[in-house]
C-alpha cells in the first residue's frame, strides 16, 4: 500500500533553531533603533509558542504594539531568515536525505505543509534542493483560518490520499493529522514538548526511524474519525 508523508518544516525538518536567534535578534535591534523596545529579545518567549503561524507569534512578543508595527517587524524578520537561510546560516536535520531517498523508492509521496510563510518555504526548498524529493510544499499563507489542520486537509484534497502521516514536532501537527484521518508521528526534537508528543501514534528522536515505522504504516488503516485502526 503506498503512504503518503505531509512534513512540518520548522523543527522537523529544518533547524530553525540555527537561523531563529540570529534573525530575531536582527528584528529586536530594529525596534531599538526605532526606540520601539528597550529590553532583551523574547527568544525564550519564542521558543515556548514556536510552530503558530507568524501573526500569532507577533501578538504574544509585542502585545503592546500596533498591528502596522507588528506587519512591518514579521517583514523584516522574514527578510532575515531568508538572508540567512541564502548564508548557509540553516541546516536540515539529520538524515533528511537518506530518509526522503528511502521513502521515494518505497513509491511514498512526500509534502511539506507549514506555518512557515512561502517566501521562506520556497528559499529552504531551493538552497537544499528538497524539490528532488517533495511533490509541493504548503503554506498556511494558503488558508484564511491558518489552522494547520485545514492546511493538512489541502494537501489531502488536492492529491487525493488516503492512506499515511503527518510528521511534525508541535500539537498542531498531531491534532493535524488526527483531524484528517492521518497517523501522527511526534519528532521529539529542539521545540518539542512532551505532553504535546504523548499525543502522538508514533514518537522519534531521529528522521531515520520514519523506515521503520513505514512498515508499520503498511499494517494500518486509519479511519476518518482520526484513530489509526490495525
Amino acid at each position: 500500500m503506498s503512504q503518503s508523508f505531509i512534513f512540518d518544516m520548522d523543527g522537523t525538518l529544518f533547524q530553525t533553531d540555527k537561523i531563529l536567534e540570529l534573525s530575531l535578534e536582527d528584528a529586536f535591534n530594529r525596534l531599538r533603533s526605532l526606540n520601539r523596545w528597550d529590553t532583551a529579545t523574547p527568544i525564550d518567549k519564542y521558543r515556548e509558542i514556536m510552530g503558530v503561524p507568524l501573526p500569532k507569534v507577533w501578538e504574544a512578543l509585542l502585545p503592546d504594539h500596533s498591528i502596522e508595527e507588528r506587519e512591518q517587524t514579521d517583514a523584516y524578520f522574514l527578510e532575515r531568515l531568508i538572508e540567512n537561510i541564502k548564508r548557509g546560516k540553516g541546516a536540515l536535520y539529520a538524515n533528511v536525505n537518506e530518509v526522503f531517498s528511502f521513502l521515494k523508492e518505497n513509491n511514498c509521496s512526500i509534502y511539506i505543509a507549514s506555518n512557515g510563510l512561502t517566501e521562506y518555504l520556497k528559499a529552504i526548498v531551493s538552497y537544499f534542493n528538497l524539490d528532488h524529493w517533495v511533490t509541493e510544499a504548503f503554506s498556511i499563507q494558503q488558508i484564511e483560518s491558518l489552522n494547520k489542520s485545514d492546511l493538512v486537509r489541502i494537501v489531502i484534497e488536492k492529491y487525493g490520499i488516503t492512506n499515511g502521516a503527518v510528521v511534525g514536532d508541535r500539537l498542531s501537527d498531531i491534532n493535524a493529522a488526527k483531524d484528517n484521518g492521518l497517523v501522527a508521528i511526534g519528532c521529539n526534537f529542539d521545540f518539542a514538548q512532551e505532553n504535546e508528543l504523548a499525543q502522538a501514534d508514533f514518537v522519534i528522536d531521529d528522521l531515520i526511524e520514519l523506515k521503520s515505522i513505514l512498515l508499520n504504516l503498511n499494517g494500518l488503516y486509519p479511519s476518518r474519525d482520526g484513530v489509526a485502526k490495525r
